[in-house]
């Protein structure tokens, strides 16, 4: 019987390309037989597949005789027009049959070194072959699954001199058991990812969904696992390679524009952990030079979030971000991380400080991550490390959501009992009992969240800036700088487009919030002058703030609870709630004040709790070192503002208050001490007959020297008297005690008008200084108006 020739378009190889997705299983890495002789190499692999096929081409011309060819099956003497056609066949019966094949040996001549033959086996033929030699000196950590059985299954051909190949042996009978058509797929030899499978997955991981997810896609487009054709490993390492060609080119790209962008502006600043040549598979790290300008207005505190992917490569995009004095997030400049070791953050964190000028954080916020706090301790030592806590408890819906399922009102506890308690000592007891009402002692990630519990549990850093407007409440800073510019989707070539598109936006607002802190003025709630003080320092936002703890003050009680010389205790509580009290400490000659909520320590605002001690003691004014520049209208100016008041008035009201108190204080002590017994309460009283008497004194010649056209009255006459005393050489005579007293107090007012003079010149400077960096402002943000108009008007 003529054989006749027949068209087959079967491949025998793996669909999958190298390597693992990182989004997925750690442990899954390239998934090809190592044991086949003669096999393509992964990138062979690749490559056939990419045309459609598997090993070889794919598809080629077999020579078969008339019967029917689905039960079809090798003999002695079938002849192909090819060893691929032949190898084609073997596995389209392997697939019917049950079993999977691959190449075990071959035969070359020894005229010209062509394969003469060729042996297909069944994949269980042989018994693994352990290497005594290779595995002596090193551990094997994830030893394979025994496969292979020592099954005699095979097909051998050899080729003959017209060119075509023929079956010289075959072997029907396998040692084992075959598998069923549904699970003929899994089969090595058997899963090739076709042509549009491939562009569907293409397309599914542009949108930026995982392996997982494209395979429960396929399933459901294929109508089940089995005709899919391949598993999940070989879509795992075909996203794999693609992302790896995808990343080659475009991690050019971002050199490219960072280079670009440094040859523009010499202060913009870019790194490539190693030599530049090997950025594919480095790390990068780029500040702007309005980044690092930020930084050193606002440079107090960081927020470092690898959190956030924003490329369909899963790499973590890394924004270094802090808080401006509108409370906006600002950048301080941005990595990829390729490469997530302790190495790697090291060298990061040691090249972004480098870029800001070298001077630390006070502060520094991240995920939970050990390999991420050891490189902190390394470069920042004494910077204090928080853990996001938003980021715990989005883990905790992760790791507990048994309990969150079983107990509704577990995360309204677990947040409560992070968030409220006022000391440590409350916090402890709050956690045990927590723990023990939903039997989670024995919990290993609420352990380990509680052993870290200094840094992310409030109570533990309220000593510590942090610029955070409530210690409850999320702050803006801490959502992603780029949030609503990139996603899933967005390639490194898009990437920048969009970055300079966020840049400009937060830019925009922040020259908003200027414009309406420089031309609006905010409505006052009471008539304190501190009130007035603050509008005109504070910006929007941030008197906003304020101002809620000023008249929060208006429901809060101070008494004084303790009295150590130069420190007073008062005790502060809303009105009818003595049962939560808090304590401030107020030094009354130094002007400071410490409550025990800590939150000037931690926002950099005072509380309602210090307000209200300065209320009932007379405290008119904020005292200078209660208003942090960063938080002003000239945050970002040069002048130093702790160094300025508003005007002359509110200097006059400072030193009053300072006087007044110190006086009072003092007083107080003379009439406590006094008060004890009879004879005390005598020597006190004597001894403030004789103190009114010498105030008084000087309370009257104060008041002879009065300014007179910028001169104290008086002295054009001592000035003659001097200039007649010069004139007639008069020998030096010892000067009575009248006349030294009288020295003494014209010496004194002299002084006194010479140092309102030098207040009156520094007053007038600064309000100068300060017009010209307002006008500077107002001109910033006119220019950017004119842009902003110019580019909708295009």
């Amino acid at each position: 019987m003529d054989p006749e020739i027949l068209e087959f378009d079967i491949g025998l190889g793996g669909g999958g390309s190298s390597g693992r997705d990182g989004d997925d299983d750690a442990n899954i890495g390239l998934d090809v037989d190592e044991d086949m002789a003669d096999s393509p190499a992964p990138s062979s692999i690749l490559a056939s597949n990419s045309n459609g096929g598997g090993f070889g081409t794919g598809g080629g011309e077999i020579y078969l005789p008339e019967g029917d060819l689905l039960d079809l099956e090798p003999y002695e003497g079938m002849e192909f027009e090819s060893e691929e056609a032949a190898k084609a066949f073997y596995n389209s019966y392997a697939r019917r049959v049950g079993f999977s094949t691959r190449v075990s040996s071959s035969r070359r001549s020894r005229r010209d070194g062509a394969i003469i033959q060729r042996q297909f086996v069944c994949a269980k033929e042989g018994f693994r072959n352990l290497n005594e030699k290779r595995t002596k000196d090193r551990e094997i950590k994830r030893p394979r699954t025994i496969t292979r059985v020592g099954c005699k299954a095979s097909l051998s051909v050899k080729v003959q001199d017209s060119g075509k190949w023929v079956v010289s042996g075959f072997v029907r009978e396998h040692n084992h058991e075959l598998v069923p058509p549904d699970q003929v797929h899994c089969l090595r030899s058997h899963r090739q990812i076709s042509g549009p499978a491939k562009t569907l997955i293409d397309t599914l991981q542009a949108a930026g969904m995982g392996p997982r997810r494209i395979m429960s896609a396929l399933i459901k487009e294929y109508g089940g696992i089995s005709k899919v054709g391949f598993t999940e490993v070989d879509c795992r390492n075909y996203m794999r390679n693609n992302r790896q060609r995808s990343l080659e080119g475009d991690i050019q790209l971002l050199l490219d524009y960072l280079r670009q962008m440094q040859a523009e502006n010499p202060n913009f600043f870019f790194a490539v952990q190693g030599d530049e040549d090997q950025a594919l598979t480095s790390n990068v790290f780029w500040a702007d030079p309005k980044s690092r300008m930020n930084y050193t207005y606002f440079g107090d505190t960081v927020t470092f979030d690898t959190t956030y992917r924003s490329n369909r490569y899963r790499l973590p995009f890394a924004p270094f971000t802090g808080v401006n004095h509108h409370g906006q997030p600002v950048l301080f400049g941005c990595a990829f991380l390729i490469n997530e070791s302790e190495a790697s953050f090291v060298w990061l964190f040691k090249t972004w400080l480098m870029a800001m000028s070298g001077r630390p954080p006070v502060s520094i916020t991240t995920d939970h991550d050990a390999v991420i706090r050891s490189a902190i301790t390394q470069v920042f030592p004494e910077t204090r490390h928080r853990f996001c806590k938003w980021h715990i408890f989005k883990k905790c819906q992760e790791k507990l959501s048994h309990v969150f399922l079983k107990h509704p009102t577990f995360e309204a506890d677990f947040h409560k009992c992070v968030n409220l308690p006022e000391s440590i000592e409350e916090f402890e007891s709050c956690w045990l009992s927590l723990v023990d009402r939903y039997e989670l002692r024995d919990h290993e990630w609420l352990q380990m969240m509680y052993n870290d519990r200094r840094h992310w549990i409030p109570v533990y850093l309220r000593d510590t800036f942090f610029a955070e407007m409530s210690i409850t409440q999320r702050s803006d800073s801490m959502n992603s700088y780029f949030d609503g510019f990139v996603n899933a989707s967005t390639n490194l070539n898009q990437f920048f487009k969009l970055y300079e598109k966020a840049l400009e936006s937060r830019n925009e607002k922040e020259v908003k919030a200027d414009y309406d802190t420089m031309n609006t003025s905010p409505a006052l709630k009471t008539p304190s002058p501190m009130e007035k003080q603050a509008s005109e320092l504070y910006t929007r936002k941030l008197f906003t703030r304020f101002q809620e703890e000023l008249v929060g003050t208006l429901t809060f009680m101070a008494s004084k609870s303790d009295d150590d010389d130069d420190v007073i205790t008062y005790q502060v509580a809303k009105f009818g709630e003595d049962h939560k009290s808090y304590y401030v400490k107020f030094n009354v000659l130094e002007m400071k004040a410490a409550c025990s909520c800590q939150m000037f320590e931690f926002s950099g605002l005072l509380c309602r709790h210090v307000l209200a001690v300065f209320r009932v003691t007379n405290v008119l004014t904020l005292p200078s070192h209660y208003i942090l520049k960063r938080w002003t209208k000239n945050a970002r100016s040069s002048v130093i503002l702790e160094e300025r008041s508003s005007d002359v008035y509110t200097n006059y009201l400072e030193s009053h208050t300072v006087r007044y108190n110190t006086l009072r204080h003092e007083t107080f002590k003379l009439v406590d001490e006094g008060s004890k017994s009879l004879d005390t309460c005598n020597v006190a009283i004597d001894a403030l007959q004789q103190a009114a008497k010498r105030v008084a004194l000087a309370t009257k010649n104060e008041g002879r020297a009065t300014l007179v056209n910028g001169r104290i009255r008086g002295d054009s006459a001592r000035d003659a008297s001097r200039a007649n005393t010069t004139n007639h050489k008069m020998p030096c005579q010892p000067l009575s005690e009248d006349d030294m007293d009288k020295k003494i107090r014209e010496l004194t007012n002299e002084l006194d008008y010479a140092s309102r003079k030098c207040e009156v010149y520094r007053s007038n400077l600064l309000s100068v200084l300060k017009d010209i960096e307002d006008h500077k402002l107002q001109l910033s943000i006119k220019v950017q108006n004119i842009k902003i108009s110019m580019k909708d008007g295009l």
